[in-house]
């Protein structure tokens, strides 16, 4: 008989949702080692907590997030809150022996990611950094067909995050425009995903060098409904507070293997909504993939005669590729909430056999360290060795 793996999670919001999407998808579509069961969801409004637990299936609710740690049938705790807050909500979970389940980005520094990632060694607990774009399927399949050598030598990767969603100069100040509760702006919310996709993909970078810029310096405070995609009700207010993180980052990466690349990100990207891509360039050929065309890798192979060549389209949606087989019939596309699914069938599994889990708070140590020598390179106006960073 299967042995029951009882899920808290601290938040709640777009990304409560889609965590307890993927909670409740896993066992209908994959075989794990345990009868996943939603225990509890802690949060900051008690009549909000109320109706998402009976919507999603949660066991109980509560205010107090601290009340979670301690209790025996609580197996794995999955946080959900702003990034000021997952230090010290991890640390008091693996102290407790439970295995940890963070959003991205891991924390404010690189030092504080560091010091989760030594806790989680000292319990032994396991513990995953939600980037779950790698676990794209096409992204998947990037990464074996570098592996197998179909690109050659790596010389670039270009990486690209756009948004468009604080355009609007009335948009207030909420909690991700604040350099104290999300560390950074796109650095940290977009290029986040980008560089742990550089990392898996291409390598370790060694040096940064980073242009960022804040657009609107001045925003209303946010009223009593305001949040990350909603502006809410700011009109009883004429107060003005400072935009403390960049609107946009531009940043150069060199890498130890002697690739180079840029990743650059903006929330002020007319038109786009969630524009995610990256290239890779080789001496034997490319890929290209675009997270709106989500089930697509364009390939180019450089090692075919001049007549034959030409980008062409892979369809990833065969039963053969990365977690596909485990859904529809060839063909049938997949979409954003799948990839959390496949995150924690990987998370359960790390569980059930004692073994690591990628990305996890050492890769967010590193993820962190690239994008605070961007925050350095930009206000010093020079290239950042990451090595120097102590």
């Amino acid at each position: 008989m299967k042995k029951t793996l009882n899920i808290a999670i601290i938040g709640m919001g777009f990304m409560g949702r889609a965590h307890s999407n993927g909670w409740s998808q896993l066992n209908k579509f994959f075989d794990t080692d345990f009868n996943i069961c939603l225990k509890a969801v802690a949060g900051n409004s008690e009549t909000r907590l109320k109706a998402f637990a009976e919507k999603w299936g949660y066991e109980e609710y509560t205010t107090d997030w601290r009340t979670l740690i301690d209790r025996d049938d609580i197996d794995v705790i999955d946080i959900l809150t702003p990034t000021y807050l997952h230090k010290e909500m991890a640390l008091a979970a693996m102290k407790a022996g439970k295995h940890v389940i963070c959003e991205k980005p891991c924390a404010l520094t690189w030092q504080d990611c560091r010091e989760m990632a030594q806790m989680a060694k000292e319990m032994g607990v396991v513990t995953y950094l939600n980037h779950n774009y790698r676990r794209v399927p096409a992204v998947m399949l990037a990464k074996q067909m570098i592996e197998e050598g179909k690109l050659g030598t790596i010389y670039h990767y270009r990486g690209t995050y756009l948004q468009e969603w604080i355009m609007d100069e009335e948009f207030p100040v909420t909690w991700q425009l604040k350099k104290e509760t999300a560390g950074g702006g796109p650095l940290y919310d977009l290029t986040s995903h980008n560089a742990d996709l550089a990392r898996y993909l291409v390598g370790e970078p060694v040096s940064v060098s980073a242009v960022l810029k804040t657009i609107v310096k001045e925003r209303p405070e946010p009223g009593e409904n305001s949040a990350v995609f909603s502006a809410g009700d700011t009109s009883s207010s004429t107060k003005k507070l400072p935009v403390t993180v960049d609107d946009a980052a531009f940043m150069i990466l060199e890498f130890e293997n002697g690739a180079i690349g840029n990743i650059d990100s903006s929330r002020f990207a007319a038109g786009r909504k969630n524009y995610n891509c990256f290239e890779i360039y080789g001496s034997k050929g490319a890929l290209c993939f675009d997270l709106e065309r989500m089930n697509e890798l364009q390939y180019y192979d450089a090692t075919v005669d001049a007549d034959h060549q030409g980008y062409r389209t892979i369809m990833v949606t065969e039963g053969t590729h990365p977690y596909v087989g485990a859904w529809w019939p060839q063909g049938h596309i997949i979409g954003y909430e799948h990839t959390f699914v496949h995150a924690f069938k990987d998370f359960t599994d790390a569980i059930s056999k004692n073994t690591e889990m990628i990305p996890n708070f050492e890769d967010g140590e590193k993820i962190i360290k690239i994008l605070q020598a961007a925050q350095i390179s930009s206000k010093e106006g020079r290239k950042v060795q990451l090595a120097d960073m102590k």
